[in-house]
């Protein structure tokens, strides 16, 4: 438990820092969601590899990720999937947890978590897609952002809703 101490300080110190940092509301959210993803991603992958099983590892991924929240409108957070596109954790849709979503598309016709695991698997990246709100029923313009979580076949992302 001590290297999740660690780890926790280090992110809430990070998440500090981005949220200071910029001015212009898109290079914010592109900021912040490249820190603390990649500062998440590579602490998760240190943690989860020493739990014995998957169950273990989705348990603790679910419970970390629930009450995170981040930009300066505390609006941030976090959802993970594997590689099969299959949501392992979200943060405010927990409807979403377990299901397969690999033939998802937005109202514009991408296959958005297909989209975001390519990206994840490239090393990580930004995704535009259309995603309904958790709050209410209208699908809004989203920009995501995943990484890997290293030594796992999961990727972590956050992203931001646009007006």
């Amino acid at each position: 438990m001590k290297l999740f101490s660690k780890f926790l300080l280090i992110f809430a110190a990070v998440v500090l820092l981005a949220q200071f940092s910029c001015e212009n509301e898109t290079l914010q959210f592109e900021e912040i969601a490249k820190y603390v993803v990649n500062t998440t991603a590579t602490g998760l992958g240190t943690v989860v590899a020493t739990m014995e099983t998957e169950e273990e590892q989705i348990e603790f991924l679910r419970n970390f990720i629930t009450p995170i929240r981040f930009y300066p409108d505390s609006t941030g957070y976090f959802y993970i999937y594997n590689y099969d596109c299959i949501n392992i954790a979200h943060a405010t849709q927990k409807d979403l947890e377990g299901e397969n979503l690999f033939q998802y598309q937005d109202s514009k016709g991408k296959f958005v978590i297909q989209e975001l695991s390519k990206a994840s698997q490239n090393g990580g990246g930004f995704v535009e897609y259309f995603w309904q709100k958790p709050e209410d029923e209208t699908e809004y313009r989203k920009m995501g952002y995943v990484e890997p979580i290293p030594g796992t076949d999961y990727f972590i992302g956050t992203g931001v809703y646009f007006q």
